[in-house]
């Protein structure tokens, strides 16, 4: 079956003050090759905690192997979702100051460092590690802008997942084998949860409630409905948007009152794992916290699509690029051939949650989770997740988490689609 994935092509932005981040000299990146490699290679991510962190530090390991004459530095920053680190890379960018390689969401967030001429083009080093014969030929459609390719995706991951504590479940008489089909069904267990005195949804602050946002209107519209807010075809302001506010203020009702207070994913998913919580709307990078942690599928949590995406899989990816600039290019395309490699996303993906998007990675001891989420890739209809930088330039997610963000403390629909409606007359093509 054609995989139907909505990406322009990989990354995002992050920041910090990279001085003298690599260890290369004065070898145009064109010319320079993996195999002579040699120094430091700074990399630029958001893995800076938890079980992202222990991700890369799988990848690191198999990066070490490979190029034992390069030194890993690591340039993390904390973030979920790169969020305290990419107005600050793009600064770097724009000062001529770029890390060796850095991390991004695969999509349309990459576009403004594109034009702005800021990424070597790697369809060269695509040709020379027969990548794309190793990832699912749309996607490396979707990573080519204009007959480049800027990007090496490093795994997928899928945004419309409900986690959900068994325990608290069935203490609220619902069966956790059974989840509703649909936002009304799964609203209606959300109020015999809030009976029994408990969270029935957690969420955190700024990028977690855009994510739940997107969820909600996938659910209301379908996938077509929700592609047709990024291209001009769904309204903004016409009814089914209306209807799909209304559902998500509807959802906020449901969440903890601390939720602008959590800055990162990482606690309200342990909401759910601590029993204070049901629900948590999140991406599964969750499914590393809790097989981290020691929580078992089955027992301790279940998953389920967002009730009403149903067959649909919410897509991003994080992409690694080579900036031009960069101080040890020879470092960076010795990171992005471990990053492209069957081992060294099979080692990465089993531990940060994702699925390979190397086809040839063996997952044989990957999770139950992850198993089911290969086989729904390769069924559902895919669609660009929103907030993670798959659907839209990084401007017009910007404008838009801001209005949705405001709507979270008034409550206001009327003014949160018509900002949604200006915001998306504004960018959409």
């Amino acid at each position: 079956m054609r995989r139907r994935i909505s990406m322009l092509a990989g990354v995002a932005a992050l920041g910090l003050t990279l001085a003298a981040c690599g260890g290369g000299g004065e070898t145009p990146a064109e010319d320079s090759n993996a195999q002579d490699a040699s120094g430091n290679v700074g990399v630029f991510t958001w893995w800076a905690d938890g079980s992202e962190k222990a991700g890369l530090d799988a990848l690191v390991k198999v990066f070490g192997t490979d190029y034992p004459d390069v030194t890993f530095d690591n340039l993390a920053v904390a973030g979920g979702a790169g969020s305290q680190a990419k107005s600050v890379l793009a600064a770097q960018l724009k000062a001529g100051n770029p890390p060796d390689s850095f991390q991004a969401h695969a999509g349309a967030e990459l576009q403004d460092y594109i034009d702005a001429d800021q990424l070597e083009d790697l369809s060269s080093f695509y040709t020379d590690n027969d990548l794309t014969a190793q990832f699912p030929a749309d996607l490396v459609d979707r990573l080519t802008v204009d007959g480049k390719i800027y990007s090496v995706p490093s795994n997928i991951h899928r945004a419309n997942v409900v986690w959900a504590n068994v325990e608290v479940l069935k203490k609220a008489g619902i069966d956790p084998e059974k989840p509703a089909e649909d936002l009304e069904g799964w609203f209606a267990d959300m109020d015999k949860i809030k009976a029994t005195g408990t969270i029935p949804l957690a969420v955190a602050g700024s990028w977690t409630q855009v994510q739940l946002f997107e969820n909600i209107l996938l659910a209301s519209l379908g996938a077509e409905g929700y592609n047709g807010l990024w291209d001009g075809s769904t309204d903004w302001k016409g009814a089914e948007v209306t209807d799909a506010i209304k559902a998500y203020e509807k959802a906020l009702s449901y969440t903890n009152t601390d939720r602008d207070s959590l800055s990162d994913w990482a606690p309200a998913t342990q909401l759910v794992q601590d029993g204070a919580a049901a629900y948590n709307v999140m991406g599964d990078w969750a499914e590393a916290k809790f097989a981290q942690d020691g929580d078992k599928p089955g027992v301790d949590y279940v998953y389920f699509p967002t009730p009403g995406t149903e067959g649909v899989f919410d897509f991003l990816a994080d992409s690694f690029t080579l900036p031009k600039g960069a101080p040890n290019p020879a470092g960076a395309k010795a990171w992005l051939t471990t990053i492209g490699s069957a081992e060294g996303q099979a080692a990465f993906n089993k531990v940060k949650g994702s699925i390979p998007a190397n086809t040839t990675a063996k997952t044989d001891d990957f999770s139950e989770y992850q198993k089911s989420a290969i086989a729904d890739f390769g069924q559902d209809t895919i669609v660009s997740s929103l907030a993670h930088g798959a659907a839209v330039p990084v401007a017009w997610l910007n404008d838009l988490s801001t209005a949705v963000s405001k709507f979270g403390g008034d409550k206001d629909i009327d003014t949160l689609q018509s900002s949604l409606g200006d915001i998306g007359e504004k960018f959409a093509k």
